[in-house]
């Protein structure tokens, strides 16, 4: 896996609607810019991109627990993307989000039993794209249905991939929509 750049973002809210947010809410977003080693060629197999998914999912899940400052335990939501530069294909987003990167992310935010939601796209330099996020341990608690735009002014080029995990310490500011709550939450099946 060939690096050329990490980003680290930390958005902390504080007053959201004209009203102050009790407890900050704060998302983290860890960004890895890679080379796509299949840049500009078909290849059928993307097991080389599957294991860069999976050291991803663990080197952007503690950056983003850092950049936080929290115990791995205190993340609440996540969520991933990626984009692909245009001389790759959608399908090497999906080799490094999909079948391996879940199981170290979860490891470094502390557990998860939701699936984790995803987003991918093809662009070129400075392409923004919102991570999808929701509640690590019930994918229906609606106060943690939320995004995060991310940008990076130069990424990806041609031949990169700009990866992103996203994790928050709580749901959205003042969430009033009804539905499951965190509390309410069974934690057994990855939904309610």
């Amino acid at each position: 896996m060939e690096v050329r750049k990490y980003v680290t973002i930390l958005e902390e809210t504080v007053i959201e609607g004209g009203k102050k947010v009790e407890q900050p809410t704060r998302k983290a977003a860890a960004i890895a810019v890679i080379k796509n080693p299949f840049s500009g060629k078909y290849v059928e197999k993307l097991d080389e991109l599957i294991d860069i998914g999976e050291s991803l999912g663990g080197i952007l899940g503690k950056k983003a627990v850092q950049a936080m400052g929290i115990p791995p335990q205190r993340a609440e939501s996540y969520g991933k993307a990626a984009i692909v530069g245009i001389n790759g294909e959608l399908e090497h987003a999906a080799a490094i989000l999909h079948p391996k990167l879940g199981t170290p992310l979860r490891e470094a935010v502390g557990g998860g039993k939701a699936i984790i939601p995803s987003a991918k796209k093809m662009g070129g330099p400075g392409t923004e794209i919102d991570v999808p996020i929701h509640y690590k341990d019930a994918a229906f608690v609606r106060s943690h249905f939320d995004a995060m735009s991310i940008r990076v002014p130069d990424a990806p080029r041609p031949d990169e991939i700009l990866v992103a995990i996203v994790i928050t310490d709580s749901g959205r500011p003042h969430p009033r929509i009804g539905g499951l709550k965190k509390e309410e939450a069974k934690k057994e099946d990855g939904l309610r």
